[in-house]
């Protein structure tokens, strides 16, 4: 008798079930099972491509839209389709549906789909040829004669440009101060009579600023101001902006009082050009009072702080200048980079306080800092009269508190890539949390050394340049998160998550995927199989945390209700940031949703978690 294969691979079964799954929106056990026929050497059918990048662009989990593009890539490139047209706009549209300033890194990505289009004779809509110049203005370097083309291709296909595609033209003209074509265009958007906008302003404002020409920027302003009866503060800070580049104080000081007595908010980036205009004039006295006036309206701002530090370096305010540097050390909401270390250190070197400049030296160590080459020569006489001199290699190991940290995070939600060989942390913030806002500069901080080298922070940068989504280099350390929170790249808890859930990993839990509700409860949110959730909860007891879990969709809320939230605060007050124990202890306002969430939850009613605890442990993970 002929012995039978216990399993043969068979292609049309696979087929059916990727299909299946991707229909349900089951994205990750589609693309599991598509990986699974493309290692065994064949190209999925049509079909599975694209039902999985539907289901891709059909949720808002990290890095889909990302993972949607790269199978619509393979699927051209791999498998030689021709997609139908509702699947190319459906991506396109997608790529469109970030910020400018977010959606212009998808401009390669747009113009292969566009590319896609004209090869295989579809019809292309007009929001393509749009969606294409908005991409375009927002780049850094604009190419003028790509958008002349498209503009052109717009005009013999008989579609109008409306008035988004002549504001994109507008703002890829204030990139290198065109004039002349900023004016033509602002003529064809005053004669479509659709209204004009506050940011068509700010753009004919920029252009007048490039080409050296601030009052005409000034007078757009005016103009601005008796044609809308409503507008943001954006025009304001650019105008302001502005005129402080031109030198203009007397005029630059008026707006900034309107602006104040506006009541428009924020206020922050209007105070840093007024500061910086006083320190390149050496008008130290009023930079001083717009300090304080900043401090008194605004939240604290690593900007205004270095640029308070380098007027008192600058006019010799030794001692000033020391105790604001360490306030900025002290405090996580402003914190110190290269650039303020490298100011105090040169104040040190060249007052001769050879001690205090060895601690900054100690600490630039520590932060894996760059020192300033001109400040090395003076630094090694002082080191080598008191110490042997060893040079620094820099060898990246994440430190106790970086691990714990991450633990916490994870637990919170982080994610982690991979580009087939390492791994990379994918740090991404809520930017309508003040929480977030606060913990985001603190983790950019924290993790500098480790940045990609597109997210490094320059000498001049500040706290406000940080951006909400940034990443690590791919390095070997993160290798055992990768395997115990992201296998196959999915979310997982592990299960010797016990060892390592210290109180320091509950406060960045907390801090990063929690929250306190208005009657001082505590829930955190948390993701993963029944039986993770299971060890969490296990875990916490066994700290004396008895909690409340809740199920809401492939969420899990673990509530810490009474008494329990008090000795549940006792344990992580130490770990969490000073600016955020205030926010915690009295609730986070800015997270509506989250609260009207969970004040739809009744936790008082007793735990669901053993009635879901009979469910399928390998939950889908969102």
């Amino acid at each position: 008798m002929m012995q039978q294969h216990w399993y043969r691979f068979d292609f049309a079964l696979s087929t059916k079930l990727a299909d299946y799954m991707g229909k349900e929106r089951k994205f990750a056990k589609c693309r599991e099972i598509f990986d699974d026929i493309i290692s065994q050497g064949r190209v999925p059918s049509e079909s599975t491509f694209h039902i999985l990048i539907i289901a891709y662009l059909s949720t808002t989990v990290q890095g889909s839209l990302e993972e949607a593009c790269s199978i619509y890539n393979r699927m051209i490139q791999l498998g030689g389709y021709r997609p139908r047209l509702s699947l190319h706009n459906s991506l396109f549209r997608a790529l469109l549906s970030k910020p400018g300033v977010i959606a212009k890194h998808h401009l390669k990505q747009a113009e292969f789909i566009y590319h896609n289009l004209v090869t295989c004779g579809l019809e292309l809509q007009k929001d393509i040829y749009g969606g294409l110049i908005w991409l375009h203005s927002y780049q850094d370097n604009i190419d003028k004669e790509r958008i002349t083309s498209l503009r052109e291709e717009m005009r013999q296909a008989g579609v109008e440009e409306s008035q988004e595609v002549l504001v994109s033209i507008l703002r890829a003209c204030a990139k290198d101060g065109d004039v002349e074509e900023a004016e033509r265009t602002w003529l064809k958007l005053v004669r479509l009579d659709e209204g004009l906008s506050s940011h068509a302003f700010v753009c004919r404002m920029e252009v007048f600023s490039k080409a050296g020409e601030p009052m005409k920027s000034f007078e757009t302003f005016r103009e601005m101001q008796e044609v809308l009866s409503s507008y943001n503060v954006a025009p304001y800070h650019k105008i302001i902006e502005v005129l402080c580049k031109a030198e203009e104080v007397e005029l630059a000081e008026s707006l900034m009082q309107e602006l104040v007595q506006s009541g428009m908010k924020p206020l922050t980036p209007s105070f840093i050009s007024i500061m910086d205009m006083y320190l390149n004039l050496n008008l130290h006295d009023k930079l001083e009072s717009a300090f304080s006036a900043c401090l008194e309206k605004c939240r604290p701002n690593r900007s205004v702080y270095m640029i308070y530090l380098d007027s008192l370096v600058k006019v010799c305010n030794f001692d000033k200048a020391e105790e604001i540097f360490n306030h900025m050390r002290n405090n996580e909401a402003i914190g110190v980079n290269a650039r303020s270390c490298n100011t105090i250190l040169r104040e040190y070197l060249s007052s001769g306080y050879h001690v205090k400049a060895e601690r900054i030296y100690d600490l630039m160590c520590q932060k894996k800092y760059n020192i300033d080459s001109s400040l090395m020569e003076k630094l090694d006489s002082v080191l080598s009269s008191s110490r042997k001199v060893a040079r620094r290699r820099i060898s990246l190991k994440l430190s106790k508190e970086q691990r714990e940290i991450l633990v916490g995070l994870f637990l919170g939600g982080l994610q982690i890539e991979s580009d087939g060989k390492k791994h990379m942390i994918q740090f991404e913030f809520n930017q309508n949390s003040i929480m977030h806002s606060i913990l985001r500069r603190h983790l950019h901080d924290q993790y500098h050394e480790w940045l990609h080298p597109s997210f490094k922070p320059s000498d001049d940068s500040d706290s406000d340049d940080i951006p909400w989504r940034f990443c690590t280099i791919s390095h070997s350390c993160f290798d055992f998160y990768a395997e115990q929170f992201w296998p196959r790249g999915q979310p997982q808890l592990p299960k010797l998550i016990h060892r390592w859930m210290s109180p320091q990993v509950l406060a960045y839990w907390y801090m990063y995927g929690g929250h306190r509700t208005s009657s001082g409860d505590i829930v955190l949110k948390l993701k993963g199989s029944v039986k993770g959730v299971g060890r969490v909860v296990k875990t916490l007891k066994s700290k004396s945390l008895d909690c409340r879990v809740k199920r809401k969709g492939k969420v899990f809320w673990i509530g810490f209700l009474g008494s329990v939230s008090t000795w549940f605060w006792k344990l992580v007050e130490p770990y969490i940031l000073d600016d955020l124990k205030d926010l915690l202890k009295a609730g986070d306002p800015t997270l509506e949703n989250n609260m009207e969430e969970l004040q739809n939850m009744n936790f008082d009613s007793g735990s669901d978690f053993d009635e879901e605890a009979s469910e399928d442990s390998d939950m889908d993970s969102l």
